[in-house]
């Protein structure tokens, strides 16, 4: 059985800096963080703090400029880009503020979309009923052959859920994903993402500025002046 007191997901030290013509510009300045399997937390803080970019790191879409990055036990800092699209393809699900989806496909098609590399035989030929249980399950099972152009905001962003769950991942990012929904769509988008969260398993990380959102997570932290501060008051 697995030692669910053991972190998923460590960040130790994890810094972030950019080149500019008048030298570096920090980001990030030694975050810390960790996260147990089927844990949800939060990160707020204002625009422009590095909230997105820590969030890239963690999902291996950027690259810390120092610090250890471990996936269940994996150093991924030092992995090189094959490597890393494959802890991304299979390990790690994502949800932008905007959904991504393909719009010359349906919306069965988008969601299979994260399982067409895979080698693994048999999850790939599970995943159409996958697609169609987690759909179903979202309230879409009636619009698998509908094109996101025919889908309200509320229902492509959902969509986009279902896809970034579709390859079983341990770990859901979440970047403002309720930020471009009207308030009654960003809330059962925040009622689905914290029932997943429970009834899947999968260990659940949102940035987000919606505070109402922040609050239903086990646990909000704060990313001021590079660094996390878990804020104890938040509920």
């Amino acid at each position: 059985m697995a030692d669910m007191t053991k972190p998923l997901l460590a960040l130790t030290g994890v810094t972030k800096h950019y080149d500019s013509g008048a030298g570096k510009v920090a980001v990030l300045a030694g975050a810390n963080l960790a996260v147990t399997a089927g844990a949800s937390l939060a990160i707020v803080g204002p625009s422009g703090c590095g909230k997105s970019t820590l969030l890239n790191i963690i999902g291996t879409l950027d690259r810390a400029s120092g610090g250890r990055v471990e996936l269940d036990g994996r150093e991924l800092t030092g992995l090189d880009e094959v490597a890393l699209a494959g802890v991304r393809n299979r390990e790690i699900g994502f949800v932008f503020q905007s959904h991504h989806l393909l719009p010359q496909c349906t919306v069965f098609e988008n969601v299979l979309v994260p399982t067409l590399p895979l080698a693994d035989a048999a999850l790939k030929e599970s995943a159409p009923a996958r697609a169609r249980q987690l759909l179903e399950k979202v309230g879409l099972g009636s619009r698998l052959g509908h094109r996101p152009g025919q889908l309200s905001g509320g229902e492509r962003q959902r969509v986009a859920v279902v896809r970034a769950l579709i390859n079983r991942p341990k770990l859901l990012l979440a970047d403002e994903p309720t930020g471009a929904l009207d308030r009654a769509s960003a809330e059962n988008l925040g009622d689905l993402l914290v029932r997943l969260n429970t009834e899947a398993g999968v260990s659940l990380i949102v940035v987000t500025h919606a505070l109402d959102l922040a609050k239903r997570l086990q646990r909000v932290f704060e990313l001021k002046d590079g660094a996390l501060h878990e804020l104890a008051d938040a509920h």
